[in-house]
């Protein structure tokens, strides 16, 4: 359990999960439940995993994961750059004052509106993915310094909903049947724009580096070909993120240095062979980074042990601000974070308060045979694609999120309340809800 745990993390003699320096017990009693913990030691180790190997200005943090003003403030600090994929994404950047060059602007349908967004705040590189989005570009008229996204045709061993590489992906220009040739010849021709290379995203999840190799491999075997028909040579491609994480005691995650290693000797080989310049790598980490840094915390409000069957410990969210274990069957670890030293008993279930049979957070997981009301029951490796995915589901309030270092806590984000959930309500005759229902 512990090797999912934050870095800072340690268990007190009183049973008490300390995170950042601080007791997480205090913290849920000051910022409430359910509440996401950011441990500042682990984000800042993370990334610098991928900084010290790569250069910081090749690796590009995915926003995806997780996105809020004080993380993208974080992050600057630590020289990464960053990936967007909305108008959303990017105007949290903008508000956090981050260098717009170090910005690359994603997304399979980016409009009009979007793409003049990003170019007017200057991001240093638009990923091209469709047709579409090249007639657009021709409107906007402006200097502009492209990637163009491509699926390889890789399928990697993860959850199809987040296979993104295979080639009947929504995302990019498939090799096959001269698409990505066609939309690379297109784009060489609209005004003021500058191809400087490819992008490829294979997947999330990944533990395993040959499909990156595969990836790679293709991507040389396409520009070889884009240099003999079109006289393209690319400056630099971008491999995306997908690095998997331990989510469970039984994974083991994948070092960053080692993988980022890997994929570099498979670009020296593969373009070598085919007698390419070596172009620039750049990544896109994200949950390799947030995920590990995360915890989430809940207080126990119901348990339900039928007799002969399954015990139920109901907590305060779950699919609202976890909707992975429902949407892609993720599986994850729990404990009481008020009593480590508690002597662990039969398997439970882990329970959401949703009006969902599917609202479960985590199967068969051992936990105290005395768990009750009020235990703070935690999560660990929460960091990445929990809050972002968040939602209002049953009309539920989103959690504070808070980041926590030597002892110092900061809410980063607060929690909503009533009010936030209405205030964008109207009634029928179109006035405003009156406020004060918090």
């Amino acid at each position: 359990m512990h090797n999912l745990l934050p870095a800072s993390a340690r268990p007190m003699s009183d049973g008490h999960l300390m995170v950042g320096g601080c007791d997480t017990t205090e913290l849920a009693q000051r910022f409430g439940t359910p509440l996401l913990v950011l441990d500042s030691m682990t984000l800042e180790a993370k990334a610098r995993s991928y900084t010290q190997t790569m250069g910081a200005g090749r690796v590009f943090f995915a926003c995806k994961a997780l996105c809020c003003v004080a993380l993208c403030e974080e992050l600057d600090g630590l020289g990464l750059g960053l990936d967007v994929c909305s108008g959303g994404e990017l105007a949290t950047a903008q508000a956090a004052g981050f260098p717009a060059h170090r910005i690359v602007f994603h997304g399979n349908n980016k409009s009009l509106e979007e793409l003049q967004q990003a170019q007017r705040a200057g991001v240093g590189r638009i990923v091209i993915d469709s047709f579409d989005e090249i007639d657009r570009l021709t409107k906007i008229g402006a200097p502009l310094d492209l990637l163009m996204r491509v699926t390889p045709d890789v399928a990697t061993d993860t959850h199809e909903s987040v296979q993104t590489g295979q080639h009947d992906s929504k995302f990019g220009f498939a090799f096959g049947n001269g698409v990505a040739m066609a939309a690379l010849e297109s784009l060489l021709d609209v005004p003021n724009a500058r191809v400087v290379g490819l992008h490829s995203h294979i997947g999330s999840q990944i533990f395993e580096m040959s499909a990156f190799r595969l990836a790679v491999s293709r991507l040389a075997g396409f520009l070889s070909a884009a240099r003999d028909h079109l006289g393209f040579i690319a400056e630099e491609i971008n491999l995306g993120g997908g690095l998997g994480i331990a989510h469970t005691s039984d994974q083991v995650s994948p070092r960053p240095e080692a993988s980022v290693e890997a994929i570099r000797r498979a670009v020296t080989h593969e373009f070598g062979l085919r007698h390419l310049p070596k172009p620039l790598i750049a990544i896109e980490p994200g949950r390799s980074i947030a995920g590990p840094a995360g915890v989430t915390l809940y207080s126990v409000g119901t348990v339900k042990r039928l007799p002969g069957g399954r015990t139920f410990v109901s907590v305060d969210g779950g699919m609202s601000d976890n909707i992975r274990p429902a949407l892609y069957g993720a599986r994850y670890e729990a404990f009481l974070a008020n009593r480590m030293n508690s002597p662990l008993g039969a398997q439970v279930t882990v329970a959401g308060k949703h009006c969902e049979s599917g609202d479960v957070l985590v199967r068969d997981v051992h936990l105290p045979d005395d768990v009750q009301p009020d235990d703070l029951l935690c999560i660990p490796a929460t960091g990445a694609y929990t809050y972002s995915m968040a939602s209002n589901y049953n009309r539920i309030p989103k959690p504070a999120v808070v980041m926590v270092d030597s002892g110092n806590a900061v809410e980063i984000i607060r929690r909503e309340n009533y009010d936030d959930v209405v205030r964008l309500d109207r009634h029928l005759d179109g006035t405003p809800v009156s406020r004060g229902t918090s």
